[in-house]
């Protein structure tokens, strides 16, 4: 061996977990002409296409290219909002250890993009993880060089391993072999750092930024190789590296080293199947239970220890994934549970329905069960549920609920309807025998197969015959469900058909139900649906001509007085009265011009004032170009949680404004009197100035009327918990809101789940003017606020179930904020739950929640740069 051998480590020594950090992607591809957008619109879905700088996200995993297998599952980077660079900057863990790699592991890498749908592939790529020349493990930095092309998404190719100058240089420098200089290096690596930044690479062009681990010592590949014949002792080959300075080349020396006798070897390997199920347990499980006699287990009961269990195990909350070894408790003592009606869901999780014995079984035991509520039946509709059979036993369920429950939830409801099959052809022979079914609608285990496939069929009320005929219409149980109690109440109808409309566009399915419903109205129902129509395109035009014109706001108003009173004055007159579709409770006869303004915004939003039947003014609000889905859902929650804490005695005065999203970008809001807290502030010096204008008492310490002081404390309390629960961000005092009568409410949604746009953001927004107007935080107005947040939480954490499972529901929908990652958006929601914590330990959590709100610094000094901001903007 050289005098000049290099120190070195094995890779057989390092039981430690592969790391990649995954830091930006430079170059930009060619744009998608608006011409080419105009018409195929589906192009504008790709960030990629409309924009130099799209938020991609970056998957890794390890693929073992000689026998041409995953070794791991992907592991990716976070959702990032990009401004001016693609910049991640995140260190990934692979679920894999150094020792487990061998010489031909490389680094499967994707960029994804969304399409508005799912994630599809930007580019695939990828590299070794050893160098080819030594058998070392990559250290440092490592550029990979790419050209756009759109027959690579579905590929993965090796791509170019770019090293500059410079990164060759900060290579050296981290791996010891530039002699360090502290105040030098300071200055030069921030030089260097800006000179690669500002590299730039022709057009479809683009370059990944990644780096490994520096290690002190180089990593040397070794594997086992041969058996010690002699001694019957397993050996690696142990391959060192030296230098050779005559011909500047480096060598490879092959050593042996002994693993120990056979009986005593610690070689592990890694299992690429770990994470799938065990098929030996699955064939135990249905020997078992197959053995097993029903007779025998219908008179099995537990002993005390088991019924802790059975109960622990029923409380888990909805998402929960079982064990084998409490799916087998609840299938053992089934009969048992068959009172217990929150038992069901588990028990149907811990069945298999590929084994028809299992089935079978089961499907007869919902006809006896105690009948679940409203939370599990809407469980049972989501993706985790696939049996038409049980499926059909939850609608069954849902037909005796109200209209007014089925109002809170039917927003979801209409998204569950993606998880229905809708494969099945309808055949014109079964007509007779479908609607004997479909009339009942019931559960299950009485369904034949053939009953199964005409459940979601469509009805022949649906289409004509030659439609039938062909068999290309498909229509649920839930679907056929919902048009029914649709087309028996026309305030239903209204929300259903405006929330089909809002989603409908990427969604044929939708798109179908749409049109069934339509045409199965009345007479004078679908009269009232086409007015509604022609109002929103009415309103929606109005909007888009203003938001149009290059004039002051002003201007704007002029030109949003002039079109009220020539077009849709003239409009209303000619129809009599209009059902609003935000509000059908509200019929419009006539616009109030001198009411209605424009808002000062970019997008121009519209507020206009219409009178109604009963003489009264109401005001609303109509966007255009914005998504207002996500602040439609949030509404929504605030109105179910306001519903849960009434039928509770517990009204907090919460005032959720109602909102309709009339498409994917434009929709109505209600307008609401009220003023923000920015100008309260400004104007009043406080809240207390600003109600003491409106509600004055003599009486009062605070000089606030009794009443309107409760209204505040309560809605305050109220929205604290569920912005709380439903991580509410961007919280600042432009969107806290209070009208003058005490209601305190807050508006614009466009970020939750803990998404936020400014750094460190609290967990509940709590600012100390609002402590200051309770009269400080030693009033008895305090006390109350605190106390009413104990008890908000406390109710709101005992209906968490039905509040998931709504969620749950929603993972398939174009709300922004959950499909960024549908699985963590639930999961959040359920962490703030805390659902794992005792009554004593969840109240004494929001305590500690209140305490850090009010003491909390940071949010005090965004609110100041916010208004320094907006200052500057007007």
């Amino acid at each position: 061996m050289s005098s000049t051998s290099v120190a070195f480590c094995i890779s057989q020594d390092l039981d430690i977990p592969l790391r990649i950090k995954i830091i930006s992607l430079d170059g930009y591809r060619k744009l998608v002409r608006v011409s080419e957008r105009l018409r195929d619109p589906k192009l504008s879905l790709l960030e990629s296409n409309v924009g130099n700088v799209s938020n991609l996200i970056v998957s890794v995993q390890v693929f073992d290219s000689e026998r041409d297998r995953n070794m791991t599952i992907p592991v990716f980077t976070p959702y990032i909002s990009f401004k001016t660079t693609r910049t991640w900057d995140h260190w990934l863990t692979l679920p894999i250890t150094i020792k487990d790699l061998n010489l031909n592991s490389t680094l499967r890498i994707v960029l994804w993009e969304y399409n508005g749908v799912k994630r599809i592939p930007f580019y695939n790529m990828e590299t070794n993880i050893f160098q080819k020349d030594n058998c070392s493990l990559k250290r440092g930095f490592e550029s990979l060089r790419f050209e756009y092309s759109k027959d690579n998404k579905d590929s993965f190719s090796e791509v170019n391993v770019e090293e500059n100058e410079i990164q060759k240089n900060l290579n050296k420098f981290y791996q010891g072999e530039v002699k360090k200089i502290h105040w030098l290096d300071q200055i030069s690596l921030k030089k260097l750092k800006l000179e690669e930044k500002n590299i730039s690479y022709p057009q479809d062009t683009f370059v990944l930024h990644i780096e490994y681990p520096f290690f002190e010592l180089p990593i040397v590949f070794t594997e086992k190789l041969a058996r010690d014949t002699q001694r019957n002792i397993p050996t690696l080959h142990n391959f060192e590296t030296s230098n050779d300075p005559s011909n500047n080349q480096t060598t490879i020396t092959d050593t042996k080293i002994s693993l120990g006798p056979p009986n005593n070897s610690t070689l592990k390997f890694y299992d690429p199947d770990q994470y799938n199920s065990d098929p030996i347990e699955e064939k135990y499980r249905r020997l078992e239970r197959a053995s097993k006699n029903s007779d025998l287990d219908k008179h099995l009961k537990p002993d005390t220890n088991k019924r802790k269990q059975l109960n622990r195990i029923i409380q888990y909350p909805p998402g929960t994934k079982l064990t084998g070894h409490e799916k087998g408790s609840i299938w053992r003592y089934r009969y048992y549970l068959i009172n217990n009606k929150k038992a069901l869901t588990k028990l149907l999780q811990s069945t298999n329905f590929n084994e028809e014995n299992e089935r079978t079984e089961v499907l007869e035991l919902i006809d006896s069960w105690a009948e679940i509520d409203i939370d599990d039946a809407i469980e049972l509709l989501g993706p985790s549920f696939t049996d038409l059979s049980v499926r059909s036993y939850a609608v069954n369920r849902l037909t005796k609920a109200s209209d007014k429950e089925l109002e809170l939830y039917l927003l979801q409801l209409v998204q569950a309807v993606c998880f229905e099959n809708q494969s099945t052809p309808f055949n014109n022979a079964d007509y007779s025998e479908y609607q004997m079914i479909n009339n009942s609608v019931a559960a299950s285990s009485r369904f034949t197969q053939k009953h199964q496939k005409l459940l979601t069929s469509i009805s022949p009320m649906d289409a004509d015959k030659s439609e039938l005929d062909e068999g290309i219409i498909v229509i649920s149980p839930l679907s056929e469900f919902l048009i029914r109690r649709a087309l028996k109440n026309i305030r239903l109808g209204t929300f259903f058909y405006w929330y089909l409309f809002a989603e409908c566009k990427d969604k044929p399915y939708l798109k179908q139900i749409l049109e069934s419903f339509r045409s199965r109205l009345s007479d004078n129902n679908l009269k009232v649906l086409k007015n509604q129509i022609e109002l929103i395109k009415l309103l929606g035009k109005c909007c888009t001509d203003i938001k149009r014109l290059k004039e002051t706001t002003e201007k704007k108003s002029e030109f949003l007085n002039q079109v009220l009173v020539t077009k849709v004055r003239h409009w209303l007159k000619k129809k009599g009265s209009i059902i609003l579709p935000l509000d059908p409770s509200v019929q419009i006869m006539e616009v109030v011009p001198e009411l209605s303004k424009v808002f000062k915004s970019s997008l121009s939003p519209l507020m206009i004032t219409f009178k109604t039947t009963d003489n009264d003014d109401y005001s609303l609000m109509y966007k255009v170009g914005d998504d207002l889905r996500q602040d439609q859902l949030v509404i929504q929650i605030i109105r179910l949680m306001d519903e849960m804490l009434k039928n509770e005695n517990v009204d907090l005065k919460l005032s959720p404004y109602k909102i309709l999203a009339t498409g994917p970008d434009e929709g109505s809001i209600q307008f609401i009197p009220n003023d923000t807290m920015t100008n309260i502030l400004s104007k009043y010096h406080g809240i207390l100035g600003f109600l003491r204008r409106h509600h004055p008492s003599d009486t009062d310490n605070l000089g606030v009327e009794t009443s309107v002081m409760d209204t505040f404390v309560k809605s305050c309390a109220g929205y604290c918990v569920i912005t709380y629960i439903l991580g509410v961000g961007d919280r600042h005092l432009d969107n806290l809101l209070i009208t003058p009568d005490g209601h305190f409410f807050h508006a614009d949604f466009g970020y939750i789940l803990g998404q936020d746009p400014k750094p460190f953001p609290p967990l509940m927004k709590l600012p100390p003017q609002i402590i200051e107007a309770f009269g400080g935080a030693e009033s008895p107005n305090y006390d109350k606020f605190r106390n009413y947040c104990f008890v908000a939480y406390s109710i709101l954490r005992r209906n968490a179930g039905l509040i998931l499972n709504l969620f749950e529901l929603m993972k398939t929908s174009s709300i922004p904020d959950i499909r960024i990652d549908p699985d963590g958006a639930i999961l959040k929601v359920k962490e703030r739950f805390n659902l794992d914590m005792s009554e004593e330990e969840a109240t004494l959590h929001f305590q500690n929640l209140i305490n850090d709100s009010v003491n909390a610094l940071m949010p005090i000094v965004i609110d100041h740069l916010h208004n320094f901001a907006q200052y500057w903007r007007t």
